[in-house]
């Protein structure tokens, strides 16, 4: 059975390009470095492809000069390729015009490996009464965004726990541990409705509408990541082969992989039976090539009308049913 290869798939599609937006000290670079799996800056290219150093970069943000065109990659995941917008609400109106010009030409790029595909907004909760400032209401009312989704990444959730707990300390006083972490949930739960930042991002009258939203917490820490973010941004593209090339960046997260091959196949069968007929073939197609960055060894064998899919990845075997 035919395989397909990742290296090829970038190159047809070019890297999976984010554009992540959001206030200074919102936790933006933290979330690359997890999605990348690293604790390393990025090395940052000018829109040519020069390589820009690090010192010079970070000397035009304090002079308030930031170029969203420049492009930052991590060497431990060269897979992605992101843009920041570095803090917009602190700058100037030509600032936000000039990511509002940026977002414009990357989205209606004709050049696959010019275009953005996704974009992350950072809104941090350590300020809850502050989730929505002058700058989300700008993005998300004068922004066009077009077919590239945006997904909303409240960071720092973890800073509203402390917040519910002393709001109802007296309340849970005595209680058992089990019901004080439950009443401390709900409570964090209300003071996140309180803000009415989803209702904000949501009103009809914007031009921008978040398609998924996730709460990052604890990020600081070593045992975090950003599977969510990644699964959220993946069935938020509403093209196959952007969902392929975002896959493939994440070869060690094969949770991502199963629930992709699960989707299809759940899709592929409804259609089928609509229409009376299996076809095995195309199934097999259609699950194996999310698991491009694995060596197909032997492919799938039907049994009792049951697909099984056998992948091999060094002396490690994978069955799904």
């Amino acid at each position: 059975m035919a395989t397909i290869d990742a290296q090829e798939l970038r190159e047809s599609i070019g890297r999976f390009r984010v554009l992540i937006v959001g206030r200074a000290n919102a936790g933006k670079t933290t979330i690359l470095q997890k999605v990348c799996n690293t604790t390393d800056q990025p090395e940052v290219y000018d829109a040519k492809g020069n390589k820009i150093d690090a010192g010079v970069v970070e000397a035009s943000i304090k002079r308030g000069n930031h170029d969203i065109t420049n492009e930052m990659v991590f060497k431990s995941n060269s897979g992605f390729v992101f843009h920041d917008s570095c803090g917009f609400e602190a700058g100037s109106e030509e600032e936000f015009e000039s990511m509002k010009r940026f977002i414009s030409e990357r989205v209606h790029a004709t050049k696959l490996e010019e275009r953005i595909h996704a974009i992350w907004y950072c809104i941090p909760m350590d300020e809850c009464c502050r989730t929505f400032q002058r700058s989300e209401e700008k993005f998300f009312l004068e922004c066009d965004t077009g077919h590239v989704p945006v997904i909303t990444v409240f960071t720092k959730f973890e800073a509203l726990r402390p917040v519910a707990y002393g709001e109802i300390k007296k309340e849970i006083k005595g209680v058992s541990a089990e019901e004080r972490s439950e009443r401390i949930a709900q409570r964090v739960e209300e003071l996140f409705t309180k803000t009415g930042v989803c209702d904000r991002l949501c009103d009809p009258e914007n031009r921008t509408r978040p398609k998924f939203h996730v709460r990052l917490e604890n990020m600081n820490k070593p045992n975090t990541n950003c599977n969510t973010l990644l699964e959220r941004t993946t069935f938020a593209l509403d093209n196959d082969e952007l969902r392929l090339c975002l896959v493939s960046t994440q070869q060690s997260n094969l949770e991502l992989c199963i629930k992709c091959a699960v989707v299809t196949l759940v899709d592929r069968a409804h259609q089928q039976s609509v229409l009376r007929q299996v076809d095995y073939e195309v199934n097999q197609y259609a699950i194996a090539k999310w698991f491009a960055h694995l060596q197909v060894r032997r492919g799938f064998i039907q049994s009792n009308n049951t697909l099984v899919m056998v992948l091999i990845n060094g002396s490690q075997c994978l069955d799904c049913l």
